[in-house]
C-alpha cells in the first residue's frame, strides 16, 4: 500500500467481493459517524490507510454477521484504540443483509429459520415472539412456512431492548416509520417497475439512502433533545 493511501474508490474495490452491499455512500457515512477518520490529502481527497481498511472490515463484519449496533461497535473501538481488546463477537450465522431474491444475494443460499431456531438462536421467549407477531412486526416469509434474515434481526433487537425498558408491543413505532419509508421507497422506484431488473437495484438503492437518512435524523433529533 502506497504511503499516500488508497482512494474510496480503491478501498470499494477491497471490500467489495466480502462485503457485496458496500458502497461509496456507506463508507462516507460511517466517517460522518467518525468510526473511521482517513487522511485528508491537500487536494481534499480521502486517503485510507491500511488501518483504516482493517476498521471498516472491523465494522461491516460486526454490523452484519453480529447484528451489533453502531453504538456497541464504537465503544469496541475505542476500546481498540486505547490498546484493549473488547469483548469478542458472539458467533452467530450471518443472514442475508437484503432479501435472498435480490442481486446481491443472488449467490447466496436462502435464510430459512423454523420457529424453533428463530427462539433457540435469538433467546426471545416464545410470549413476546406471539406478541410480535400480533402486531405484525414479525412475520414469515411471504408464501412459506419459514421465517428470513429480518425476523432473526427483529427477534435479536426485542431482547435486546427489553433491558432498556422497550417493550415488544412499543416497537410498533419503529414498524409505523418503516411503512412509510417503504412507501417513500416504493414510490421512488416505481418508475422502472417495467424492468423487473432494475426495479430491484432501484429499490434497494434508494432503501439505502433513505437507511442513511433515518440514522442521521435520529442522531439529529437526539442531540437537540439535550440542552
Amino acid at each position: 500500500m502506497a504511503s499516500s493511501g488508497l482512494a474510496i474508490g480503491k478501498v470499494l474495490d477491497l471490500l467489495k467481493a466480502e462485503y457485496p452491499d458496500i458502497s461509496i455512500s456507506k463508507i462516507r457515512y460511517l466517517e460522518t459517524e467518525g468510526l473511521v477518520t482517513p487522511h485528508r490529502a491537500d487536494s481534499g481527497f480521502r486517503k485510507f490507510s491500511k488501518q483504516d481498511v482493517e476498521r471498516l472490515r472491523y465494522i461491516l463484519s460486526a454490523q452484519q454477521n453480529h447484528y451489533l449496533p453502531l453504538k456497541v461497535i464504537r465503544e469496541n473501538l475505542e476500546l481498540i484504540d486505547q490498546g484493549i481488546e473488547p469483548a469478542p463477537l458472539e458467533p452467530v450465522e450471518p443472514p442475508s443483509p437484503v432479501g435472498s431474491d435480490s442481486p446481491e444475494a443472488v449467490h447466496q443460499p436462502p435464510v430459512r429459520i423454523s420457529r424453533a431456531e428463530l427462539l433457540e438462536r435469538s433467546r426471545l421467549p416464545e410470549a413476546t415472539l406471539i406478541e410480535l407477531e400480533r402486531q405484525g412486526i414479525i412475520r414469515l416469509r411471504r408464501g412459506t412456512s419459514y421465517y428470513g434474515w429480518e425476523a432473526l434481526t427483529l427477534a435479536i433487537v426485542a431482547v435486546k431492548v427489553a433491558p432498556l425498558g422497550i417493550q415488544a408491543r412499543q416497537l410498533r413505532v419503529i414498524k409505523a416509520a418503516a411503512d412509510r419509508e417503504v412507501e417513500l421507497i416504493l414510490a421512488a422506484s416505481a418508475t422502472y417497475v417495467r424492468n423487473p431488473e432494475t426495479a430491484r437495484r432501484a429499490t434497494l438503492e434508494v432503501a439505502e439512502v433513505v437507511a442513511q437518512a433515518h440514522a442521521a435524523l435520529l442522531q439529529v433529533g437526539l442531540d437537540h433533545s439535550y440542552h
